[in-house]
């Protein structure tokens, strides 16, 4: 597993057949740099889990950047406002 930079408390714990996932990251946030110090727990299939990573590494991501970005990117699709949104410029 690739750390992040900046990252201080990566971690993935391995429980039975299913891989759960705790990601905590703390950075130190700028002005425009989101403050990312909540958690998001999922259990996935090893198959998938291994096939994201090993693509997300392929483009040089880590697995955290790509989800934060399907998150945001599925809030926005569906006209979701949430503290921190930047605001669209007029």
């Amino acid at each position: 597993m690739r750390v992040p930079r900046g990252c201080r408390h990566p971690r993935i714990v391995l429980e039975s057949n299913y891989h759960l996932i705790h990601t905590c990251h703390t950075y130190i946030a700028g002005p425009t740099m989101e403050q990312k110090t909540a958690r998001l727990t999922i259990l996935i299939d090893p198959g998938k889990k291994k096939a994201f990573e090993e693509l997300c590494s392929s483009q040089d991501l880590t697995s955290s950047q790509v989800v934060r970005k399907l998150i945001r990117d599925y809030l926005q699709a569906h006209d979701v406002t949430y503290p921190g949104l930047a605001k669209p410029s007029q």
